[in-house]
């Protein structure tokens, strides 16, 4: 297997985590407590991840970090989770699937790359793929839960873009960037999910499973994966590695819920499966070396000690 495609292999397993997170959601979480369950995913994690590299940001990387930090995770999930309220499910999942298109707008003015009609297409094929997965008839539309689905989708793709953009200083892994991300993702969760939602839930060991598994595998080592493999690939051809997650949402949810899989939901399966991998027949992007925060001065980055990497009902990530 070449290195690009072990990095894609790797990167693919964060929406294939994803995909199991609604699952979890429904049988092991205490009900109607979503900006809590967003802050159980993202704070717990980032902290565990900033003890085991012992890295902080410095200079202009505290402001990256908050950035990052609040469209990869604190805007993202409130966004998603009042998409998921609003919405049938099959509608929020839909409404999130265009992150593709959004990604290709966003990569050719922030990063200089010219949208193609392959990766366009591909896009909107994925996007076509899942609706048929996930959309039932009679669907209905609900303006604030499309705006807001809309929103979420496009505040991940501009972390996605930007985390491609920024890359991470010298000297720190994407670990320690995937724990100051998290934490600060958390941060701004904290105060909306008391402010909307109240005091924390009593929780059963059941709970405590539930919580323990979605933030350390589906986020912490989930967004690892994903932010290394933006580091390593385009930014179009890990967005349409996106598909994976509604794909694996309904194959939980038929062998464990028991939800029927119809022929169209099957050709949707297809579609979407081939339009992501489709979309990992670009040519591997030339390495580009991590940008240094401004602020470190000469002796700061030489003698800085390196730490080795260790390293969305919406389908909700």
């Amino acid at each position: 297997m070449s290195r690009k495609a072990a990095t894609i292999a790797l990167t693919a397993l964060a929406p294939i985590s994803w995909g199991s997170t609604y699952f979890v959601t429904t049988e092991f979480l205490p009900p109607d407590r979503p900006l809590f369950t967003g802050l159980m995913r993202a704070l717990p994690a980032g902290l565990l991840l900033l003890a085991v590299t012992r890295k902080l940001p410095q200079g202009a990387w505290w402001g990256k970090s908050a950035v990052l930090g609040a469209l990869n995770i604190g805007a993202f999930f409130p966004l998603l989770f009042l998409a998921a309220y609003r919405l049938p499910g099959g509608v929020a999942a839909v409404v999130g699937s265009v992150g593709p298109l959004f990604v290709v707008g966003l990569a050719a003015l922030l990063l200089g790359d010219r949208p193609t009609v392959k990766a366009t297409l591909t896009a909107v094929a994925a996007a076509f793929g899942v609706s048929l997965v996930v959309l039932k008839a009679g669907a209905a539309f609900d303006t604030v839960g499309v705006v807001a689905g809309l929103l979420s989708s496009l505040s991940m793709s501009a972390g996605t873009v930007l985390t491609k953009r920024w890359g991470r200083p010298e000297g720190v892994g994407a670990l320690a960037l995937t724990g100051w991300q998290l934490t600060a993702g958390g941060l701004v969760l904290l105060p909306v999910a008391l402010l909307i939602e109240g005091a924390p839930p009593a929780l059963t060991g059941t709970n405590l499973a539930g919580y323990a598994y979605l933030a350390f595998g589906n986020t912490a080592i989930s967004y690892f994966l994903w932010f290394r493999g933006i580091e390593r690939l385009s930014a179009s051809s890990v967005t349409l590695l996106g598909p994976l997650s509604p794909i694996t949402a309904a194959v939980i949810g038929w062998a464990a819920l028991g939800q029927a899989l119809g022929p169209v939901q099957l050709a949707g399966m297809v579609i979407a499966f081939g339009a992501t991998v489709v979309g990992q027949l670009n040519p591997a992007p030339k390495p580009r070396k991590a940008p240094v925060a401004e602020s470190f001065s000469s002796t700061e980055k030489n003698g800085q000690e390196v730490s080795m990497d260790l390293e969305g009902s919406a389908v909700r990530r």
